[in-house]
């Protein structure tokens, strides 16, 4: 799933999505219409390293995580291998418990032996999976990641692998990747394989206010697989083979409503230094973005009605299979906290809200329409009204007791089908969060989606 942050992040970066489908316990969401902007990554862990601390530190021999549409209840344990202060290397090992206990429900009666029969199904290769991950610290700016995972059961035949090396420069980040098969997400929760894939990622160090901005160059080959799931959808436009090149230039603006200047109580830390202060805070962005695509990707699905033709700049030359985008996006979002965070009970209550403009000629186009039939004494059209619609994303956090807290994240669109165009929840995402006091802003996060029939637990770090 979408990473559960407060942060602006999600509605122009392609951020990977944490999902238990694969070991490493991410895949990347397909890149959005009109314009995807690249594999911009979200600040985390590796999988391995965070059942290594979920190890070490809270006594937790066994990381469950679950999957309806793969592998169900499933336990992880890592095994570190200790190399040198610069080499990071683990052992990943996953056991499918679900399986398991059906096939010995199934099986079990048949067998005169009951410890026979458990060591005949623990030799079911199919019950396991197998990752291996080394990251070498190269020097204090670069890193190189490198990972292969197997897997027993029939729906990942194919192993995972990955390389992946970073550097930071004094003011940008640096990625350079490549996986093959590469594990996407669409909207809908179908799942593709990409065979392989490589991408080159250079953005400026995110601010709280001022300019920043983005360049990525993706490169896909093979044709996609879906994964499960109702074979009849169409592969995305943008997994197909090809080239893209995709900028973006953005300013961003924070404004500080409210912030409470009421003292804190003396010799308690917070259970999360980042939401120790209450406030109401509101924050936008505007920007601009262009995309040049090369190849099968660049194919874009035919319009069915003029009436939904809202588009930047596209320039198309079918010849040379290519494709130039054009277009701009805004975002306003708003933030509210009351508590410090500091006491047992019901010391935070957090809700933020976040509109997403994701193509400006769509929505200019759209008010303009509006603003005609309204001229002109007639009624808009659906397609009228869904153009200048954002796509709205509400989250709300409350403490329960202590570190613990509730969280869920969700998206709210309108129910087009519906002549009274009733409200409903998209997506949504709930989470029980556990907060690490002693490292000052880290939590231990337990979620499930309801959509994609999901649970997993992560640990993450400064998130606000």
């Amino acid at each position: 799933m979408n990473k559960l942050r407060w942060a602006m992040d999600g509605g122009f970066w392609d951020l990977d999505r944490s999902t238990p489908r694969t070991l490493e316990g991410e895949g990347r969401a397909v890149p959005g219409e009109p314009l995807p902007l690249g594999v911009s990554r979200g600040t985390r862990l590796s999988r391995p390293k965070q059942i290594d601390f979920f190890q070490r530190f809270m006594f937790a021999p066994f990381i469950p995580s679950y999957c309806a549409s793969s592998h169900g209840f499933s336990l992880q344990r890592v095994l570190a291998l200790p190399f040198t202060q610069n080499w990071f290397a683990t052992l990943l090992a996953q056991f499918n418990l679900q399986k398991f206990v059906s096939s010995f429900k199934k099986n079990g009666a048949l067998q005169s032996s009951r410890l026979e029969n458990i060591r005949k199904h623990l030799e079911d290769k199919s019950l396991y999976a197998l990752g291996f991950c080394s990251e070498l610290l190269l020097s204090p700016c670069d890193t190189l990641l490198l990972s292969l995972d197997f897997y027993g059961d029939d729906n990942n035949k194919k192993p995972r692998k990955k390389a992946i090396f970073h550097h930071k420069f004094p003011n940008h980040d640096l990625n350079v990747e490549a996986v093959w098969p590469g594990l996407y997400i669409d909207k809908a929760g179908n799942y593709w394989d990409v065979p392989f894939s490589m991408a080159i990622d250079l953005a400026s160090l995110s601010s709280d206010s001022g300019a920043s901005y983005h360049f990525c160059m993706h490169h896909s080959a093979g044709q996609p697989m879906q994964l499960g799931g109702d074979e009849t959808v169409e592969v995305p436009a943008t997994l197909l083979p090809g080239i893209s090149l995709k900028s973006a230039f953005s300013l961003k603006k924070n404004i500080e409503i409210w912030r409470s200047n009421a003292q804190k109580l003396k010799m308690v830390q917070p259970f999360d230094i980042f939401l120790s202060n209450p406030h109401i805070s509101a924050s936008g962005v505007i920007g601009a973005a262009v995309m040049a695509c090369f190849g099968d990707n660049s194919v874009r699905p035919q319009v069915v009605h003029e009436s939904q033709q809202f588009e930047g700049l596209c320039l198309r030359a079918p010849a040379v299979k290519s494709t130039l985008l054009v277009d701009a996006f805004s975002s306003v979002s708003f933030t509210a906290q009351h508590g410090n965070f500091q006491r047992l009970l019901l010391d935070l209550t957090r809700f933020h809200a976040r509109l997403d403009f994701p193509s400006g000629s769509k929505f200019l186009s759209g008010a303009a329409r509006l603003a005609q039939d309204f001229c002109n004494s007639q009624q808009p059209t659906m397609e009228t009204v869904q153009a200048i619609c954002p796509k709205a994303t509400v989250s709300f956090q409350q403490q329960i007791a202590g570190p613990f807290s509730f969280r869920v994240d969700s998206g709210v669109e309108i129910d087009w089908k519906n002549k009274d165009w009733h409200m409903c929840v998209d997506d949504p995402v709930f989470a029980i969060e556990y907060a690490l006091h002693v490292l000052g802003s880290a939590k231990a996060v337990a979620w499930y989606s309801p959509k994609h029939r999901e649970f997993m637990v992560e640990l993450r770090f400064f998130e606000t």
